[in-house]
This record gives C-alpha cells, sequence and structure tokens, in this order.
C-alpha cells in the first residue's frame, strides 16, 4: 500500500510564489513520482493525472456521468458555458453521421467554483443521462459482441454492465472533456499562446491534406466530418453515410497539434512528455495506435535527414525542423507539438455475426441501439482533451519542482 499523501503534510514548509502549493516537499515529491504511486490497484482505475488529478465516473446506461477534479489551482476563471462548449462538440445526435442518441449533455458544477473562479479544492461537474435505453442492448446480456469489451471485462471482473458497454462506452469520455476544458483554462492563463487543434486526418483510405502549422479550429469545426480539407471531407461523410446504410464501420486517424507549449515539459525517464501523451491517447476508446513528429516514417530516413537543426531565432532557441514533434529526451522544446492516433472502425456494427454467450455456447448476435459508424468526427475533441489533460498536469509538475515557483 502507497503511503498517505497527507501523511506528511503536517511536517512541510510551505512554498511561496503566486502559485503555492501547500506543501513544497510534497509537492516535489509528487512531481518526482507516476501516477501508478498514487493509485490503488485494487480496482478499476478511473484516475488520471499526478497533480492534475481526473476522476471519472458513470455508465453509459446510468443515471448520469460525470468528474471530479483534485489539484487545480485556485482563481482560475470558470463558467458552465467555458466547459459546455466542448461538450457539446463531444455530444451524440450533432449531425447525421454521428450516433443518434438524442442527448443534449448540458453540465452543472456542483463544487470548487464561487462566483466564476476555482476555489482551489475538488471541482465536481456532472452530466445527466436523459435518453438511455438500455433495453436495446438485451441481448448482449448473454452473448459477447465480437472485438468489444463484454468478454473481456466479464473475464477480468466476473461481472459487467451489459447495458451500452457500462465504463466501456465512450460516454465515459464526457468527464474528460470537461475536466480538459478546466486543463486549458489553466494553461491559456499563463500561457496565452496555448492552442491545441485537432483533426480528422483520414477515415478509412480517404485521406486528407492539411498543414498543421497553419490549421485552425474555425476550419475544422466547418466540417461535420472535423476534417479542414474540404475535398476530403465531402468523400469522407458520403463514406461514412454508406457505411451506415450497410449497417458497417470504418476507422481513421486524428491528428493533433499543440502550440505555445514551453520548453521544460517532461519527466524522464518513464514519465516522459510523448510516453504520457502515448498512455492517454490509447486510453481512448476504439485507439490502435499513436506516433508522435515523424512517427514510423523516421524510421526510414537518416540521422542527417531526421536531425532537427538547432538555431536562434527571435533571442530564442528553435530547430529548424520538426521532425521530433516538439518532445526531444522525452521534454517539451518549445516548438509545436504534432502527433497521430488511429482509431479502429466501430466495434458495434448492425450486422449478424457469429459469437458465444457467456455460457460457452455459439450463437449469431445481431446487434441493435444506435452507434457511430465512424468514431472520428466525436473523437477529435476527445483527443485535444486527453492533450490538455497531459500538458497542464506536467505544467503543474514543473512548478512544484521549481524551488522558486517561477517555473
Amino acid at each position: 500500500m502507497v503511503r498517505s499523501i497527507g501523511e506528511s503534510r503536517a511536517t512541510s514548509p510551505p512554498l511561496t510564489g503566486e502559485f503555492s502549493c501547500p506543501s513544497a516537499v510534497r509537492c516535489r515529491a509528487l512531481a518526482s513520482v507516476g501516477a501508478h504511486a498514487l493509485i490503488d490497484y485494487s480496482g478499476m482505475s478511473s484516475v488520471f493525472g499526478v497533480l492534475f488529478r481526473v476522476t471519472t465516473w458513470g455508465e453509459s446506461h446510468g443515471g448520469g456521468v460525470g468528474v471530479v477534479v483534485d489539484g487545480c489551482p485556485p482563481r482560475i476563471p470558470l463558467t458552465t458555458e467555458d466547459i459546455q462548449v466542448d461538450l457539446n462538440r463531444r455530444r451524440p445526435g450533432q449531425s447525421e453521421i454521428v450516433s443518434p442518441r438524442d442527448e443534449q449533455d448540458k453540465c452543472q458544477i456542483l463544487s470548487g467554483v464561487f462566483e466564476e473562479l476555482t476555489l482551489g479544492t475538488p471541482i465536481s461537474v456532472m452530466v445527466w443521462n436523459k435518453d438511455a435505453r438500455p433495453e436495446a442492448y438485451r441481448e448482449m446480456e448473454s452473448a459477447y459482441r465480437p472485438s468489444h469489451a463484454d468478454y473481456t471485462y466479464q473475464a477480468k471482473y466476473g461481472i459487467r454492465n451489459w447495458q451500452g458497454g457500462g465504463r466501456a462506452s465512450a460516454r465515459e469520455t464526457i468527464g474528460r472533456v470537461a475536466a480538459a476544458a478546466i486543463a486549458k483554462r489553466v494553461l491559456t492563463k499563463y500561457f496565452p499562446a496555448f492552442e491545441i487543434v485537432a483533426y480528422v486526418k483520414s477515415v478509412h483510405q480517404i485521406e486528407a491534406d492539411v498543414d498543421s502549422t497553419k490549421v485552425g479550429i474555425a476550419a475544422v469545426e466547418g466540417s461535420i466530418v472535423r476534417c479542414p480539407d474540404p475535398e476530403a471531407a465531402a468523400r469522407m461523410i458520403d463514406l461514412i453515410k454508406t457505411m451506415r446504410k450497410e449497417g458497417n464501420s470504418v476507422g481513421g486517424v486524428i491528428e493533433c497539434v499543440v502550440r505555445g507549449v514551453p520548453p521544460g515539459l517532461g519527466e524522464p525517464v518513464f514519465d516522459k512528455l510523448e510516453a504520457d501523451l502515448a498512455k492517454a491517447m490509447l486510453s481512448l476508446p476504439a485507439t490502435k495506435g499513436f506516433e508522435i513528429g515523424s512517427g514510423f516514417a523516421g524510421s526510414r530516413l537518416t540521422g542527417a535527414e531526421h536531425n532537427d537543426i538547432f538555431e536562434i531565432r527571435e533571442g530564442k532557441v528553435r530547430t529548424r525542423t520538426n521532425f521530433s514533434g516538439g518532445i526531444q529526451g522525452g521534454i517539451s522544446n518549445g516548438e509545436n507539438i504534432f502527433f497521430r492516433v488511429a482509431f479502429k472502425p466501430t466495434a458495434t456494427i448492425l450486422r449478424s455475426q457469429q459469437t458465444v454467450t457467456i455460457s460457452g455456447e455459439s450463437t449469431e448476435l445481431a446487434a441493435r441501439g444506435r452507434h457511430d459508424p465512424c468514431v472520428l468526427p466525436r473523437a477529435v475533441p476527445m483527443v485535444e482533451a486527453m492533450a490538455a489533460l497531459v500538458l497542464c498536469d506536467h505544467f503543474l509538475r514543473q512548478r512544484a519542482q521549481s524551488v522558486s515557483g517561477e517555473g
């Protein structure tokens, strides 16, 4: 069992500075350990982060879903509207190519905010489930959906919520997106140029032509598939509509660029910034791959071709190229952080498939319910969310290990 965080609180001297931490020793200790040292592994892990800690809760067809954020600094401006903007981008029913489940996903801030400022205490955000239809999943009570989490949850816990997949449902990500809206408020307060833009790079075999150094959120949100290349977007939309008609699904790739990140974020050797980003992205439902900067393509270059040459630009150390993807040695270097996340085709398809029952008998399952024929349009804000959570946590860890508190 890990020693309680609070046990050292009484003997730890205070850390001064505007961005103060209740205990310098405690903060530095937390900043130097991974999240694995702070989590009780006796049950399902629903906690993410070291100093900016996020706990999500709720099931797809239960009463509601939500999140508790612990470690948010005080005096950060925050309203429900700040959170709702991103929840609206994530919610089902927003267009003809996503799940038709009719949820408005209106959030409530239950604690941690007073007069539109954070208090430094735990922030709890809740969203009620308004259009749950658990009866549509009755066939899954005894039969396992191919490539879904039904069998593995049953094997691990001996029990599962078969109504929409329970915690394995993408509805769990509401808590992540809400928490990330808070994280972005923290980051933009201290780094006004901070910006995250994710977009759909490919769907199935259709690939968009996008300049990651220039793409903006307006171009992304101008398309229901969240692809800023109009020609590719039109083809993607047609394909997704066809998949829906056929009761099938497709996957693809989301690219993400993060601008305005200062150099110095990241905790080698096991909590390297790209390692934590990879874990964050692969914790999202339906993800199957992650690469940063040159990624796998970099393996086909020579060192002379791949090295990012340093130069001084406007008085700062910069690189001429960005094959590193903004991270070197596990630490941000001040360039744009650039990565890609691969998503598989949605596992639940409206076609009859062979499977087995919980008692081990062969059967045929034709899934019902409301599902995304392609998860990518709604996964864009999820990818942005996980990037924001990682970067906010590493920013606070960097601040905590600075003796002056200046970071």
